[in-house]
């Protein structure tokens, strides 16, 4: 088995073992059996055994959320990874182009507004709201002149706009229980979960994962800069559109379901570089795969820490993932000054 071949293995098994894990952890007594006897029962073999209770608590609550925190780390790692590169800036994460904020304009103006005449739900303003923003960030790009500063203060611009909608609209209209429940999912719930919202986004991540490999060199092109990107032969203009808007539509889909979930896209592909290199053939999938199995323990402390309270998702991330990246910077830092 080829070295390649071997990271993925070991990646895919920790990923499963975590999942495993994590199902098990809560206030209902479950074990790793009782896990693979719902699954298998789900899948056409014999019944589980279990009591409809506890067969519900696997397959309907705990299944759906753990799978669902896997595929947004894997996926807000990923297009951290892209954007760090494509933009050349080791602080861009997936929300540098406003798409989080616009999310949580299209959510509150849908829950606090009723916006969309009930034809909207929450996850689906928050969607149209993300590809608002990313829509005004291209065009405030492209009227400046389309360099990569240029998007980076053009996606600035439009997160600022919208944080201030959200604001707006929040503090003029919303009562004190909707204004408690629009900030739990703004700062990032895994607590809504279901099955649609597992397939959707993970239908979207194997998508962007795809195309985002394929412009592999691409990205590693990138690392010398734009001009030196255009001598090698690659399309600038052309690569970072359809990177940025790949990247945006992942980053819509898992903000639509999730809320804002920050830091994952921030600590993760330095985590990542740290531990394969900046070649992008490896560092994509070690990134999904790190970020996956990173949230998927994140959620499960935040669900069960202080039970029977619930800390928001995004706010366990920022908890952990800030000593994470201090250690990280730290790492590469005393490895800089020790090279010849």
């Amino acid at each position: 088995m080829t070295p390649a071949l071997l990271r993925w293995a070991a990646g895919l098994v920790a990923l499963a073992a975590s999942v495993a894990v994590a199902l098990t952890i809560g206030p209902a007594d479950i074990g790793v059996a009782d896990v693979w006897s719902v699954l298998v029962s789900h899948l056409g073999g014999d019944a589980s055994g279990l009591t409809p209770i506890r067969d519900g608590i696997i397959w309907n609550l705990r299944l759906p959320r753990t799978l669902l925190a896997a595929v947004c780390g894997a996926g807000l790692a990923l297009c951290g990874a892209v954007m760090q590169s494509l933009l050349r800036n080791p602080l861009a994460d997936p929300f540098v182009l406003g798409v989080s904020s616009g999310a949580s304009t299209g959510a509150v103006l849908v829950v606090v507004l009723g916006a969309g005449g009930g034809a909207l739900s929450l996850s689906g303003g928050a969607f149209v709201g993300a590809l608002c923003s990313f829509a005004l960030m291209l065009l405030l790009a492209h009227t400046l002149g389309g360099t990569t500063d240029r998007v980076v203060l053009s996606g600035v611009a439009a997160m600022q706009l919208f944080s201030a909608l959200t604001s707006f609209v929040v503090v003029t209209s919303a009562d004190a229980d909707t204004t408690r429940a629009v900030l739990f999912w703004l700062l990032g719930s895994l607590s809504g979960a279901g099955w649609t919202d597992v397939w959707l986004c993970l239908a979207v991540l194997l998508l962007v994962l795809a195309v985002c490999l394929g412009y592999g060199r691409t990205l590693d092109a990138f690392a010398f800069g734009q001009d030196a990107a255009a001598t090698l032969g690659v399309q600038v203009a052309r690569t970072r559109l359809v990177l940025l808007s790949v990247t945006a539509l992942l980053t819509a889909a898992l903000v639509s379901s999730a809320g804002a979930i920050g830091f994952v896209g921030l600590v993760l592909p330095h985590a990542a570089r740290a531990l394969v290199g900046p070649g992008h053939g490896r560092l994509l999938p070690a990134t999904a795969l790190g970020g996956a199995v990173f949230l998927v323990w994140i959620d499960t402390l935040a669900r069960t820490l202080f039970e029977p309270l619930e800390i928001p998702v995004g706010v366990m991330t920022s908890l952990v993932g800030v000593p994470a990246f201090v250690a990280v910077l730290y790492r590469t830092h005393r490895s800089v000054r020790s090279a010849p």
